[in-house]
């Protein structure tokens, strides 16, 4: 009965706000039922019950075994078993700036190098939200962040498009940061647009210290990602494309 009178005040409130020729902002809604902190919490509660948008991927080759867990609708908790900590250090980014939870356990053939592990890191990942995002019903879509760490400046936009593309512009100074191959960071993010369906550009428009560039990168990453994921509430029984599909 609750949910049926939150319904009537928010769209009694809306038609009011069109009669008079106003658009019907979350703000407007809010000071027309007198800030109802009740019908607000209704309203979030309603759409975390209707969509749950997490995912638990598995990928073993003779390679690497990856186990990844993640929530979309999380407030930013990581976990991460990879044995390489720079890339830890990467996805932690992800997660916090993403605002998502992610959870990753990796066991892969470092003896040789980390390019397996990291490459099938970043498919899984993808495998994980494409998962977890379903008919993509909702969402944004696009998704864009300029983000600056002390000299380095880095701007990463993308679409969840259902189609995978990537355009990375990025010269890192060093060859490595710590024991981390920087040429690595090209593969991680293939791996993630083939398997997640995405267009992704990245570009680093300044930047003279390597670890400032990846790091700008990866947090822009998860900002552009939160833009992206983020659900439209004006639209969450449509899918963002004029096809009908993404």
């Amino acid at each position: 009965m609750q949910t049926r009178l939150t319904k009537k005040i928010v769209s009694d409130a809306i038609k009011t706000l069109k009669q008079q020729g106003s658009y019907p902002s979350i703000e407007k809604i809010w000071n027309i039922t007198r800030g109802s902190k009740e019908i607000i919490k209704q309203l979030k509660q309603e759409i975390e019950n209707t969509v749950t948008r997490s995912a638990n991927i598995q990928r073993n080759t003779l390679e690497t075994k990856i186990n990844i867990q993640i929530n979309l609708d999380g407030d930013g908790k990581s976990n991460f078993k990879t044995g390489i900590p720079f890339l830890e250090h990467m996805l932690e980014q992800v997660a916090k700036h993403g605002i998502i939870d992610l959870d990753i356990q990796a066991k892969g053939d470092l003896h040789i190098d980390g390019h397996h592990t990291v490459e099938d890191i970043g498919i899984a990942l993808g495998q994980a939200f494409q998962q977890a995002l379903g008919d993509k019903k909702g969402i944004c879509r696009y998704g864009h962040a300029y983000v600056p760490l002390d000299e380095s400046l880095s701007r990463v936009v993308l679409d969840f498009s259902g189609r995978p593309g990537l355009e990375f512009h990025v010269d890192f100074p060093r060859a490595s940061i710590g024991n981390f191959e920087t040429d690595l960071f090209h593969e991680f993010f293939q791996g993630f647009v083939n398997h997640a369906l995405v267009t992704l550009h990245i570009d680093n428009l300044r930047g003279q210290n390597s670890h400032h560039i990846a790091e700008s990168i990866f947090k822009a990453f998860g900002r552009a990602i939160r833009m992206a994921i983020d659900l439209e509430p004006r639209i969450l029984n449509s899918i963002p494309s004029t096809k009908g599909s993404l």
